[in-house]
């Protein structure tokens, strides 16, 4: 029996769970939003809150521990340049795991890991995606030469 012992095993060795759970954060950093098993979600939540704790600290000890964690320094860079002054208020709680669906082949119960400002920021890339086709139009009508032009008048 494992009683008191903190942690899911996911039926793997130590260093398969732990590049696991490293991959997981990673890419939670890297997107905001991932989609996984609702149990590694919450396994993937505390070794992520931990990280965003360091970047709130942001000094040199802490890019350290953190690079030590994640070697992807992309994705350092970006936590402790972008994610963490978002929460530099906040005393914990930086993430929500939303259940979404069961797995179509094994059944198993699927989660949203994701930012809890997600949507907030979400919405400013959408409206710029939106935004960016219609100046394109205008630039390719402004290079067009004179004769297409007056082609396209006529017709």
């Amino acid at each position: 029996m494992r009683h008191k012992v903190d942690g899911k095993l996911f039926g793997r060795t130590a260093n398969q769970r732990k590049a696991l759970l490293k991959g997981i954060v990673s890419s939670l950093l890297e997107h905001q939003r991932i989609e996984t098993t609702l149990i590694k979600a919450k396994e993937a939540r505390q070794i992520a809150e931990k990280m965003i704790t360091l970047g709130i600290r942001g000094d040199l000890h802490s890019k350290r521990l953190a690079l030590s964690y994640i070697p992807n320094r992309t994705v350092i860079a970006n936590l402790f340049k972008d994610i963490a002054p978002r929460f530099s208020g906040r005393n914990g709680g930086y993430l929500r795991i939303v259940r979404t669906r069961n797995r179509v082949n094994d059944g198993a119960p699927m989660a949203v890991l994701e930012f809890i400002d997600y949507e907030q920021i979400r919405k400013p890339k959408e409206a710029k995606k939106k935004e960016k086709p219609k100046e394109e139009k205008k630039a390719k009508a402004e290079t067009k030469p004179k004769e297409e032009k007056k082609e396209e008048a006529k017709k």
